[in-house]
């Protein structure tokens, strides 16, 4: 687990460093193309955000898949190799069809949320499970916090940094630089894992192994459409895809928003101060993932956690377009309410669902496959259904402004908590 824990905690860390910097570098490229009408513009951050879960949701579950075959470890070595790589393809960029080939590639390469869950659950008995969903929660908080920080401060070395970076390279790439640390840190997290992390799994005969790749494509998919016929785990399932969709709507919309001027209703916010307000929310990730989290089930359940949590993220969310410039320190509330929630939701529903997953015999590298597939599908439809809709809004007045995306993000919170007071578990009868 410590070694499991370092290897994620390097991967978020480079992974989230792009957060600050992503939507002004979208905008950059789209202006140069000449792409000047703000919504339009505005639309291909939504874009470029969910071709990285696009991604991910044709190639994750077949990594998920394939782990349960050659074991977890080479296929998260894989992962790592592929952030390298593509970082720095993305930094390069010159125009919006590399930026997005690069996250594409970037997203395909990348199964290694869905084959570290099953690492747990291969190496933990029922009791160690919801703490160590716990710690792998608590690795991504604290990526989630340092990452966009070192983004803010690596973005534009050229004008933020100066001295060796004061040069005409720098300042026509000017997010290059926390790609290249983004990509060093997947190279240290690759050496972790390939010096010190163990297979979880028996090693599979090579015959078993030969699968063609038709046959494997196939079967990954039937066991997605398989998942949503289990009792139990298809809802588990739904209600992460109904999560994930509000929650990654606000990956884009939320710098639009900070991003906006002050005239225009936003705060005016630049790459550095996004990166601080995504460094405090990082910090209550780790703090509620990783120290409160067991406690808290322990006393309340992981149901009823499961329920707070979706509430407090989708009061966070709805209320952040209403944060006053004047008053831009009331969208820590805000926030908190976003990172606790996703704090106190992410571990119990993954929880839930290895228990559901392991007491009904089914194969867990499979499930958590097949959810973070469903999950890659969210997070398309949930950055291009905000783009979409922050690009006919902006600009608009009366109740169709930009906080129509909030809002609605709001509602699909709503049906995600529906769902959740329907569920019986067997967790909770234990």
């Amino acid at each position: 687990m410590t070694v499991l824990f370092l290897v994620v905690l390097v991967d978020m860390l480079g992974f989230t460093i792009v957060i600050p910097f992503l939507t002004y570098f979208v905008q950059d490229l789209a202006s140069g193309q000449g792409i000047n009408d703000v919504g339009s513009r505005d639309f291909w951050v939504g874009v470029v955000i969910a071709v990285y879960s696009l991604a991910q949701f044709l190639f994750t579950p077949i990594l998920g898949s394939l782990s349960d075959r050659l074991g977890r470890r080479p296929v998260i070595m894989f992962g790592l190799v592929s952030n390298s790589v593509f970082f720095i393809v993305f930094g390069l960029s010159n125009s919006l069809e590399m930026a997005i080939i690069a996250r594409f590639l970037s997203g395909a390469g990348n199964g290694n949320i869905a084959v570290a869950r099953a690492y747990i659950g291969d190496i933990s008995t029922t009791e160690m499970i919801p703490r160590r969903m716990g710690m792998l929660g608590a690795a991504f908080g604290l990526g989630f916090m340092i990452g966009p920080f070192i983004g803010g401060i690596l973005s534009d070395p050229a004008t933020g940094i100066g001295g060796i970076f004061d040069t005409d390279f720098w300042r026509e790439y000017e997010y290059l630089l926390p790609c290249i640390f983004s990509s060093l840190l997947s190279l240290i997290s690759l050496s972790l894992a390939y010096f010190w992390l163990e297979e979880s799994l028996d090693p599979k005969e090579e015959s078993g192994v030969r699968e063609s790749s038709l046959k494997k494509l196939t079967d990954t998919f039937s066991n997605i459409i398989s998942v949503l016929k289990i009792p139990v785990i298809s809802t588990l399932v739904l209600i992460n895809f109904l999560f994930l969709m509000a929650f990654s709507m606000m990956h884009g919309t939320f710098i639009l928003f900070t991003a906006m001027s002050v005239d225009s209703g936003g705060l005016g916010w630049s790459e550095m101060e996004n990166g601080w307000i995504f460094a405090f929310i990082g910090l209550l990730g780790v703090i509620v993932q990783g120290g409160l989290i067991g406690p808290l089930s322990d006393r309340f359940g992981m149901h009823r956690l499961m329920i707070l949590g979706t509430v407090l993220c989708g009061l966070g969310i709805a209320s952040l377009p209403y944060v006053p410039s004047e008053s831009a320190w009331l969208i820590l509330g805000s926030s908190a309410g976003l990172a606790i929630g996703n704090g106190l939701f992410s571990p119990t529903q993954s929880s839930l669902l290895t228990f559901e997953a392991q007491n009904g015999g089914h194969e867990l590298g499979m499930v958590m496959g097949a959810q973070e597939g469903y999950g890659a599908l969210a997070r398309i439809l949930g950055p291009l259904l905000a783009a979409y809709l922050w690009s006919v809004t902006v600009e608009g007045t009366g109740i169709w402004t930009f906080h129509t995306c909030f809002r609605v993000a709001g509602v699909i919170f709503l049906l995600a908590v529906s769902l959740q007071l329907t569920l019986g578990l067997k967790e909770e009868s234990t």
